[in-house]
């Protein structure tokens, strides 16, 4: 009987052991759920408040697609054809008007004139240099292509008043040559209008420099 009594008494020690067990085992199941909730929005809310880096998309001369986060890193020659990805920069701005920054925090985040730089480290002078240099081609071309024009219908009186088969074929060639000429200049004017009017804005808005900058 004694034994009996002994090995019912153990028995609900073991019970009342596998339900403590039981209870804190959930206990810690709910601690552990509620931390990988909890380390997850934490992970979420990182993600999205940093993730505001452009990646770039370009393909070489081989068809190879290459991304990077580093404008720098693509060959000058692809720069003007890469695609912008994850762009996120309004999200940035929004956030900022949002905030109520004291007057001199603001003043402090703002770039100052004179040290500004484009994505690639070049400033004012570099931009108004390209411009400058642009238009002084589309300005020589334009005047040499006149010039030659004017020398072309010159050329083309003379030959409709010579009675000379031999003057008139001398006339004719030079009058051929300074066609030539001719459209040589203006396929200049035309790459130099194109750099001005569309590659060169381009590649401003692109790098982040300023409009200003290459105002004609």
């Amino acid at each position: 009987m004694v034994g009996v009594l002994i090995n019912f008494n153990i028995i609900q020690k073991d019970k009342k052991i596998n339900e403590c067990i039981c209870f804190w085992h959930r206990i810690c199941l709910k601690i552990i759920n509620t931390m990988k909730t909890i380390f997850f929005i934490l992970l979420f809310l990182f993600s999205t408040e940093f993730s505001f880096a452009e990646v770039y998309k370009w393909v070489d001369e081989k068809g190879v697609v290459h991304f990077t986060d580093d404008i720098i890193q693509i060959p000058e020659k692809y720069r003007i054809e890469v695609e912008r990805l994850g762009i996120s920069e309004d999200r940035v701005g929004t956030k900022i008007e949002g905030e109520s920054l004291p007057k001199k925090k603001v003043e402090e985040t703002r770039p100052r004139e004179e040290t500004y730089r484009d994505r690639i480290g070049k400033g004012e002078e570099y931009w108004k240099g390209r411009v400058e240099e642009w238009n002084k081609k589309l300005n020589d071309a334009q005047e040499r292509a006149n010039n030659l024009r004017v020398k072309y219908n010159e050329m083309t009186e003379k030959f409709n008043e010579s009675k000379s088969s031999a003057e008139r074929t001398y006339l004719r060639k030079e009058r051929d040559q300074i066609k030539n000429e001719i459209e040589k200049y203006k396929t200049q004017i035309e790459e130099a209008k194109y750099m001005l009017e569309k590659k060169i804005p381009e590649e401003a808005e692109i790098f982040k420099a300023k409009p200003e900058w290459i105002k004609q």
